[in-house]
């Protein structure tokens, strides 16, 4: 019976992860270019299906300082209050249509894992989530690292292949990685 309570109780969350004009848009600083831009209208549909079924949108954004030791790794991007670090298009026009529903999350994030250093777990935890959908990019990077946070912290995970995009020749590979490392369902 108790069992049975809790699964009606707990929640899905749908991660758009780092769909920024710098990492979308031709001419972001550390773009992925066509291949992200053409996973937004999927990625949108799904978080109105979320959204429609009382289920919850995390936005998962890379945020840096003006000198972040980051960009020592990588060029400067996503540097807060910048037009690099808005969200990218449509997204964002969603995101300004939904910002105000209490399933919609804004998460800043200072690593490739949504889950360190931000308040994603207890977010998630308050809204009774138990299994994380996995979208945005990059697949070998972010995706990938925020499936291990998740699977880290007790969540279930799924990476929406469709909705994932990267500049790199990994996409596949790094799916693949998701579901025999963390058992993340593709989908």
């Amino acid at each position: 019976m108790w069992e049975r309570a809790v699964r009606i109780m707990s929640k899905e969350a749908l991660l758009i992860i780092d769909m920024s004009n710098d990492f979308v848009s031709d001419d972001g600083s550390l773009t992925v270019g066509k291949p992200a831009q053409s996973i937004v209208p999927a990625i949108i549909e799904t978080a109105n299906k979320f959204l429609a079924n009382n289920q919850v949108v995390a936005i998962c954004m890379d945020e840096h300082e003006e000198n972040d030791p980051h960009f020592d790794l990588w060029p400067a991007h996503n540097v807060k209050g910048t037009y690099g670090q808005k969200l990218y298009g449509k997204l964002s026009e969603w995101y300004e249509e939904h910002k105000y529903n209490k399933n919609v999350i804004y998460v800043g994030k200072p690593e490739y894992d949504a889950f360190f250093g931000t308040t994603l777990d207890e977010e998630l935890k308050e809204r009774s989530v138990t299994k994380v959908h996995l979208t945005g990019v990059c697949t070998d990077i972010c995706n990938f690292l925020t499936a291990y946070g998740a699977y880290a912290r007790g969540y279930k995970t799924v990476a929406l292949k469709k909705q994932m995009a990267t500049f790199t020749e990994n996409h596949e590979l790094f799916l693949e990685h998701m579901e025999i490392v963390f058992k993340t369902e593709v989908k």
